[in-house]
């Protein structure tokens, strides 16, 4: 029995790789008429591959993690920000901290959770024993702010995830805590409350994972701050 690519081969249905170099041929190589009624187009680059790039996300290294997110053209957020945000932290750390992505302060500073959010969550370690860059690490989701702090698109989240995973990997945190329904349902893949989430142990990229109140809600909402606390609570006592 013939094969499928013999079929098409004698179809002629077959596709003919060429090298890009002979669709760039100069006029004094074809015919003058050819030449002036086929014009050479100018080459576009092509996208890279997907594989290829989660390839080389995936191999990255500490050294050269920041500048390959800053680098990073993937999706359009690259040109309507003002500074990349990889994450702060202590590369060996226990706990990793996930927000959604930068606000207008983290996009100025080019590091994630600053201004009154950050102060709130500086605070927050404290009461932990913990502080910014000593067995934490802080990132986000998305390492680019979206205009006016708008949701992420879809597609944004899957272009900078791989970034996040190789943090992870980087990183082998004991505990992930999601800070806010939106990184918590775009980790987690779920339509789901917060409320619904909260209190008990989750796992993306197989490690523990607990959801609590982003800062900057808990500052809007004073109350729910002693929430918090019991998240971070539970946390600790899923880490040990």
């Amino acid at each position: 029995m013939a094969t499928r690519s013999e079929i098409l081969g004698a179809l002629g249905l077959l596709p003919v790789w060429r090298r890009r170099a002979e669709f760039q041929s100069s006029p004094s190589e074809v015919g003058a008429d050819e030449s002036e009624a086929a014009p050479t187009p100018a080459t576009v680059d092509e996208p890279p591959d997907e594989a290829l790039r989660r390839a080389h996300i995936a191999a990255l290294t500490w050294p050269s993690f920041a500048a390959d997110v800053d680098a990073c053209v993937a999706c359009g957020l690259c040109r309507s920000r003002n500074k990349s945000v990889p994450g702060v932290g202590d590369v060996r750390a226990r706990w990793l901290f996930v927000g959604e992505a930068p606000g207008a302060d983290e996009d100025a500073k080019g590091e994630p959770f600053v201004g009154q959010a950050g102060r709130l969550l500086d605070n927050m370690l404290a009461a932990l024993g913990l502080a910014r860059g000593r067995d934490v690490y802080i990132a986000n989701v998305l390492k680019c702010r979206p205009p006016n702090n708008r949701t992420p698109a879809p597609l944004e989240v899957d272009a900078c995830r791989p970034y996040l995973d190789r943090q992870i990997a980087l990183i082998a945190p004991k505990i992930i805590v999601a800070l806010g329904k939106s990184a918590a349902t775009t980790l987690l893949n779920v339509d789901a409350s917060i409320a619904s989430l909260r209190g008990r142990v989750h796992r993306y990229c197989g490690v523990p994972l607990v959801v609590t109140y982003h800062p900057a809600y808990l500052l809007r909402n004073l109350p729910d701050k002693a929430k918090a606390w019991e998240d971070l609570v539970f946390a600790r006592k899923a880490l040990a």
